[in-house]
């Protein structure tokens, strides 16, 4: 169950990270709101998965899926650009997440 949490976590990073982009600094009030309300839910996911998870490898697969999940939203609906150079530093980014779960 933790790891379920984690994950779901890690998109509520992407969620929250979006929002906060989209808040323009806090000036508009409903992405504000969803920025506040996802983080919070973000950190308490992580928090519970932290329980049974240990904090290295918890950390890094949830700040590696907000990261990934934030920057594939960037590029297919922010207009920030796809590139093969990026696709495949997501992937390493990736790698590195199913490698933590394989070894815990």
């Amino acid at each position: 169950m933790a790891w379920i949490v984690l994950v779901a976590s890690g998109f509520l990073e992407t969620a929250w990270a979006t929002a906060l982009s989209a808040s323009r600094g806090f000036t508009r009030p409903w992405p504000s709101v969803v920025f506040g309300i996802t983080l919070v839910l973000s950190m308490a996911g992580l928090a519970y998965a932290l329980r049974t998870i240990p904090v290295g490898t918890g950390y890094a697969v949830w700040v590696s899926i907000g990261a990934v999940g934030t920057a594939l939203v960037g590029m297919f609906f922010l207009g920030e650009g796809f590139s093969v150079p990026k696709a495949l530093c997501l992937l390493l980014i990736v790698a590195g997440v199913v490698g933590l779960k394989i070894l815990h």
